[in-house]
């Protein structure tokens, strides 16, 4: 079995989805995102933890331009992989109480952004991730503008013309790459073999990175971001925050950094601090949100930034942390907007200041809350901890007063995630928050499943660890030799 049929299945899913209508195209569409979370199952069963590429297509495509669909999966890789097979499934279950106009084209959207999704995840040829990486966005960006909020068609315009402006940098990078490689080829591996210059790699890096940065997003690109995630739909935030962001970051370590090492070296120090004032700005503005959902949205701002300093140590540590918080910062945050939507559709607000004593009246409901957001402050034993004390190791040893700063973040997030939590769960109900009732049905069913993955990750995080650990050390050993101009380690 080759990681083509991942790739496929979603866009056979999508295009069967609008066949259906109404109700039945989400129960279609629930159906194939199981089975894709089968089929990355059953890779996991079949993968072998080194540095190794697996399940790897290498077929002409465009052979006349060099173009390959070229992709396989590593260590690396499969993490993404299997966050994106197991978020979407999770997704599509959170919209069960709602009832959308033209549901089969919602849903065949969702599934083809999954594919385009795991395109990146997985392409090793330049112009196959650059298809990718556009496939993904145009399905969120029709999410967003048909099902979104009242502000969303400029919220959302302003979202892709950041995302498109972005792809433009890397797409000139790209192509720049293929001119320079002797063989004529997008190939990822013939990118990494090429002998450029300090100030060649500078650029290269610099163009990667701004496409990245956009996607991620690093400050000070974020502006598009919490408007975009405000407006946008619960399963359009979901899609956003918990899967697309971690394009950007993944985008880092497999074509940014081992493309142009010299560049990272030139300009890494540079990024670390963006990622650090976005940590800090991202929590400081979520402590005056009186919106949850926009407070959510800033909290991952302050997350994503931690992620991105912990690539940018280049360490073991520093990488296998970003890693595994990409998995838990996901489900994480598709936990806090479910919430957050749960509330929403109850009590048809956002606003915590009208809020209060919902514990009292929902205990399940009250319960899911908690567990979710202990995981995303990163209580030990939760999903969320040992991503961040990966991460602050990594910083801790880069530099101490860059692991400081990068520690706020866990105290940050801890002061105004269980402000939060107080203001709308405890104290005494009032004549809107009385009438709220508990979970039931998907409900249920979905809080379960997050709940269960915040515990299961935070208790015993080695499996998904030891999935990467390989791939990370040859990645790391790759772009310093590549910085020493010292041949390459081969997948």
């Amino acid at each position: 079995m080759t990681v083509s049929i991942l790739i496929f299945l979603p866009i056979v899913a999508a295009l069967a989805v609008l066949i259906f209508k109404n109700e039945v195209a989400k129960h279609v569409a629930l159906f194939f995102a199981v089975a894709e979370l089968g089929v990355v199952a059953y890779l996991l069963t079949k993968f072998v933890p080194d540095a190794s590429l697996q399940f790897a297509v290498d077929v002409p495509w465009i052979p006349k331009f060099g173009i390959y669909f070229t992709a396989g999966i590593d260590g690396i890789s499969m993490v993404l992989v299997l966050l994106t097979a197991l978020l979407v499934p999770i997704i599509i279950l959170t919209t069960y109480q709602h009832t959308y106009r033209k549901a089969a084209a919602f849903y065949s959207l969702i599934l083809f952004m999954q594919a385009g999704l795991l395109v990146v995840f997985t392409a090793l040829d330049g112009f196959l991730f650059y298809v990718g990486w556009e496939a993904a966005l145009i399905p969120i960006y029709f999410i967003c503008a048909l099902w979104g909020g009242e502000n969303r068609i400029k919220v959302t315009l302003k979202f892709f013309i950041y995302t498109f402006a972005g792809s433009l940098f890397m797409l000139v990078t790209i192509i720049y790459l293929y001119m320079k490689a002797p063989e004529g080829t997008y190939d990822l591996m013939a990118f990494y073999r090429l002998s450029l210059t300090t100030s060649q790699q500078s650029w290269v890096f610099l163009g990667f990175f701004i496409a990245f940065a956009i996607k991620i997003p690093i400050f000070p690109f974020h502006t598009w971001q919490p408007d975009t995630y405000t407006e946008a739909p619960s399963a359009g935030s979901m899609l956003l925050a918990g899967i697309m962001l971690k394009m950007g970051l993944y985008g880092m370590m497999r074509w940014a950094i081992p493309s142009a090492p010299l560049g990272f070296f030139k300009w890494g120090n540079t990024v670390i601090i963006l990622a650090l004032i976005g940590v800090v700005y991202g929590a400081l503005i979520a402590f005056r949100q009186k919106n949850g959902k926009r407070l959510v949205a800033y909290s991952s701002i302050g997350h994503v930034g931690l992620i991105a300093v912990g690539i940018f140590t280049l360490s073991t540590e520093g990488m296998q942390g970003a890693l595994i918080q990409m998995l838990s910062h996901g489900i994480n945050v598709v936990g806090l907007f479910f919430i957050w939507d749960i509330i929403s559709r109850r009590l048809n607000t956002y606003d915590t200041a009208q809020l209060g004593g919902i514990a009292k009246v929902a205990p399940k409901f009250a319960t899911a809350f908690l567990i979710i957001v202990l995981g995303s402050a990163a209580l030990p034993l939760t999903n969320g901890f040992i991503g961040e004390f990966l991460l602050l190791n990594g910083a801790f040893q880069a530099d101490i007063v860059l692991g400081a700063v990068a520690g706020l973040t866990i105290i940050f997030a801890a002061v105004y995630l269980l402000r939060m939590y107080k203001n709308v769960m405890q104290g005494e109900t009032n004549a809107l928050t009385a009438t709220f009732t508990d979970i039931t049905g998907s409900e249920k069913l979905t809080l379960a499943i997050i709940c269960i993955l915040i515990i299961g990750i935070g208790v015993y995080p080695g499996p998904i660890l030891h999935l990467s650990q390989a791939a990370v050390d040859q990645l790391i050993t790759n772009i310093h030799s590549k910085a020493m101009n010292i041949p390459l380690v081969q997948h």
